[in-house]
């Protein structure tokens, strides 16, 4: 069943792995809770399953793993993409909206000034690397 999410093929008749029909996971698909979760597309998982054997998890995880932790990053940058469209120019979201966000956080924001940093670091090594090959 997880396969057929995953391709994002609808399992209408609510047929669990070995055939048998359940009533929990109908009523749950009714209510809107699980069917949204189940049916987007798992966009980070595989970034995911390389970060998870990086800190120590097993080289293949379970996909149950995977799609939880990818529940949560998903709804962590929801969240804070929703409000930084509150904090700045409504409707847009900026850099320095997230930085203000995370301004609290000395691990997110430390993590983030590091990013950007060398974010401008790598702009200039290729525009001196595309100046010097014209």
């Amino acid at each position: 069943m997880a396969d057929s999410a995953d391709r994002g093929e609808d399992d209408s008749a609510g047929d669990t792995e070995h055939g048998a029909v359940s009533s929990d996971a109908d009523a749950t698909a009714e209510s809107g809770t699980e069917s949204d979760s189940t049916r987007r597309k798992r966009i980070f998982s595989k970034e995911l399953r390389c970060m998870m054997y990086g800190f120590g998890d097993d080289q293949n995880p379970y996909t149950e793993s995977v799609e939880l932790l990818e529940d949560l990053v998903v709804e962590f940058i929801t969240e804070l993409t929703l409000k930084a469209m509150d904090v700045g120019r409504q409707g847009r979201v900026q850099v320095e909206d997230l930085i203000f966000l995370i301004r609290k956080d000395p691990r997110k924001y430390s993590r983030v000034k590091e990013l950007l940093m060398m974010n401008e670091e790598l702009k200039k090594a290729r525009k001196a690397f595309d100046e010097a090959i014209y």
